[in-house]
């Protein structure tokens, strides 16, 4: 296509827009005619394509409106009076200060320990239990002990506890599992189920593997009336005249029942069934 029919074409096409042409440069004489006009169609055809481009962007893209500025108003501070700075406070003088002791606790008289015992399990609010049945006919050559005297007397004995007027709970064991007692939960709760803490009882472990501990010797540091024995053969007064789960009172004044090693209990459901009931018409009827 000639150069003059280009630009009637490109002016028919793309109406309202200036095109012009670029002066042909002169030809080499050199040259071959038609490689002169090859290179006379490229050039003319590079300004013709910039245009195009131009055109083309103008319409894909609208011109931005212009934004108007806006300045920021300047902060105002007001300015009030100056405030003087906090000054420590003086602390009041202590020279004069009057110290008052408190009043001194009433010291306990057999008549108040008496119109109030104050530990749960005493005396006066006991459960009514059974006397205990007769001792059999003693075996010959053995002496049926008493709250005074007894042939255990000398039987040792260990004690975990500081309340002498609490619950007493007897046991056989080892010196170390014995140490452990306290901390037993199944203790725990049956102390708990009666409402009581092992800070309101007294653990006795009887040191003798056979032998029981005498009712006579436990009374001489221990004023407690209340017998919660985990064993067998674990207190003299009481190897005769009870039954295990079956609690009793022994002299008149002695509440004692009688149970199965704590290891057994812990393990039986029947037998902790038991000794519940027990407990219940011992301490809670």
């Amino acid at each position: 296509m000639a150069t003059a029919d280009s630009l009637a074409f490109f002016q028919n096409f793309y109406t309202n827009v200036s095109l012009y042409v670029v002066a042909e440069p002169a030809a080499p004489s050199v040259a071959p005619p038609q490689l002169a006009a090859t290179a006379t169609t490229t050039a003319a055809a590079a300004p013709v394509a910039t245009a195009v481009a131009a055109v083309a962007a103008e319409a894909v893209l609208p011109p931005s409106p212009l934004v108007p500025r806006v300045e920021a108003a300047p902060t105002v501070v007001p300015i009030g009076p100056a405030v003087p700075p906090p000054t420590a406070s003086k602390l009041p003088s202590l020279a004069n200060l009057t110290l008052t002791p408190p009043p001194p606790l009433p010291v306990p008289t057999p008549a108040t320990l008496a119109a109030d015992p104050g530990p749960l399990f005493s005396a006066a609010i006991l459960a009514e239990l059974p006397a205990a049945p007769a001792a059999p006919a003693s075996q010959p050559g053995r002496i049926q002990p008493t709250p005074t005297q007894s042939p255990v007397a000398h039987i040792p004995f260990a004690t975990l506890g500081s309340n002498p007027n609490g619950l007493l709970i007897l046991v056989r064991l080892p010196a170390d599992e014995f140490r452990k007692l306290p901390r037993n939960v199944f203790l725990n709760n049956i102390l708990k189920a009666i409402r009581l803490v092992m800070e309101d009882v007294v653990l006795v472990n009887v040191e003798h593997e056979k032998f029981p501990v005498a009712l006579c010797s436990l009374r001489k540091d221990l004023a407690a009336k209340q017998f919660l024995a985990f064993g067998k053969n674990l207190l003299d007064v009481a190897v005769y005249t009870t039954q295990p789960y079956e609690p009793v009172l022994l002299y008149g004044d002695t509440a004692f029942l009688g149970a199965s090693e704590i290891k057994m209990l812990e393990y039986d459901a029947g037998r902790k069934k038991q000794l519940w009931q027990a407990m219940q018409r011992m301490f809670l009827a």
